[in-house]
């Protein structure tokens, strides 16, 4: 049986890196960055060199996909994969990385004054004896989420490569523009016809996030009334205030400060104003749905008390971003403890981790298919600091590879022990 191919993934994992795909907020285009078009054509046409079948790339939402037909007669529900190509708001120019064999635990000097250390950051401690991959001290690395990429190729080539393997329909999919929220809320799933899937975004070996943050955003313009502060009396309304009266009535200990695991908070972001005008931008987080739309209501109820008061001054604009698949993947309990039975076979530690944050496995979600999120084996993202190392992503590759032949076994079987955190 041939191995997984370590040679392999590491180029692949180097060369995609070198590419720039940062992501952008302010542009419109789909995807938001040249950078991301030019790695998605080089990952399909890899996936037509691996002989996937039903491969495609769509303008529309700039996703590639792709399937590994099953090869048994009466295959397991077919699954998913996903992983994402752009990196986050950090430099990505010239991204030069740097191979460190047999990682021997000491201080890495990365370059331009920026030391990787060991007493900094413990985590390195875990991966002593790898091939360990940095950046050059001046860009991010692009670990998130290329260590992912690189991780389901090398499943995807161990499974063509071993066609004595077990599996039913395995579908791939490479998105844009996952730092920004943007990738996933466009794509078309309809082109991606499984019924769970998993993205394979950060976390260590043995994590699995099936709850993330449901998130909205708000903002609240107060409008005051000027008058000269001498002949003020009774007559002016200072929109200041009323901008910190509104945030007064917030609750005091739900702040990200005060927040950690399961908690939510409202963050206040922005609050400029003066006696005419004055706005306030906030942003709600929280893993319990009813808990989150509470927290809504309580904004929209301050907001009313406040036009009560004072006569229809506070105007309040209110979006939902993103919310947690958490509700979904709890009615479909398999789909985690798939994964338990997968990482138990490998003999990974189980780790139920809170995604603090959004995830393509949102807005996946939301359309449907319950997607939860695993690893990827790299660590420190979004910045100077990232690293990861070519045997996590074998890891990563042999974890998929289980899980997919687990599932075989499973499915007929299914285990849906409810699931606890």
């Amino acid at each position: 049986m041939v191995d997984y191919d370590f040679d392999y993934i590491k180029d692949k994992f180097i060369s995609y890196c070198k590419m720039n795909t940062r992501s952008y907020e302010t542009n419109n285009d789909v995807p938001t960055s040249p950078g991301q078009v030019a790695l998605l054509k080089e990952l399909e046409q890899e996936l037509k060199r691996l002989g996937l079948t039903e491969i495609s790339y769509s303008d529309k939402d700039a996703y590639v996909v792709g399937k590994i037909p099953a090869n048994i007669s009466n295959p397991s529900a077919p699954i998913g994969f996903v992983a994402h190509v752009d990196t986050a708001d950090f430099n990505a120019e010239n991204i030069r990385p740097q191979i460190h064999e047999n990682y021997d635990g000491k201080d890495i000097e990365l370059g331009h004054g920026y030391t990787l250390s060991s007493a900094e950051f413990p985590s390195l401690k875990k991966v002593i004896g790898h091939t360990l991959i940095t950046a050059s001290g001046d860009t991010l690395l692009g670990a998130d989420d290329k260590a992912g990429i690189a991780g389901l190729l090398g499943m995807t080539k161990y499974l063509q490569e071993n066609t004595s393997i077990d599996h039913g329909d395995i579908w791939i999919a490479f998105g844009p523009d996952e730092e920004i929220g943007k990738g996933a809320a466009r794509f078309d799933v309809s082109r991606f016809p499984v019924e769970f899937a998993y993205t394979l975004d950060n976390g260590d070996p043995g994590d699995i996030a099936y709850e993330t943050f449901n998130a909205a955003s708000a903002k609240v313009k107060f409008r005051g009334t000027v008058v000269h502060p001498g002949e003020a009396y009774g007559l002016m309304v200072n929109a200041a205030l009323l901008a910190n009266e509104f945030i007064s009535g917030l609750p005091k200990d739900f702040v990200p400060e005060k927040s950690k695991d399961y908690q939510g908070y409202i963050l206040v972001l922005k609050n400029n104003g003066n006696v005419d005008h004055a706005e306030v931008d906030l942003i709600i987080r929280d893993f319990d749905t009813d808990h989150f739309l509470a927290m809504k209501e309580l904004v929209t109820n301050l907001v009313k008390q406040l036009n009560e008061k004072y006569g229809d001054r506070v105007e309040l604009e209110m979006h939902d971003q993103y919310r947690s698949p958490g509700d979904l993947i709890k009615k479909n309990p398999y789909i985690v403890n798939l994964v338990h039975h997968a990482y138990e076979k490998m003999g990974l530690s189980i780790h139920h981790i809170p995604f603090r944050g959004g995830t393509d496995g949102d807005f996946i979600s939301e359309k449907g298919i319950p997607t939860p999120n695993l690893f990827n084996g790299g660590a420190n993202f979004h910045g100077r600091y990232e690293y990861a190392t070519v045997e996590n992503m074998i890891l990563l590759a042999q974890t998929l590879t289980t899980i997919v032949t687990e599932h075989v076994k499973l499915d007929q079987n299914r285990d849906e022990t409810p699931l606890k955190r």
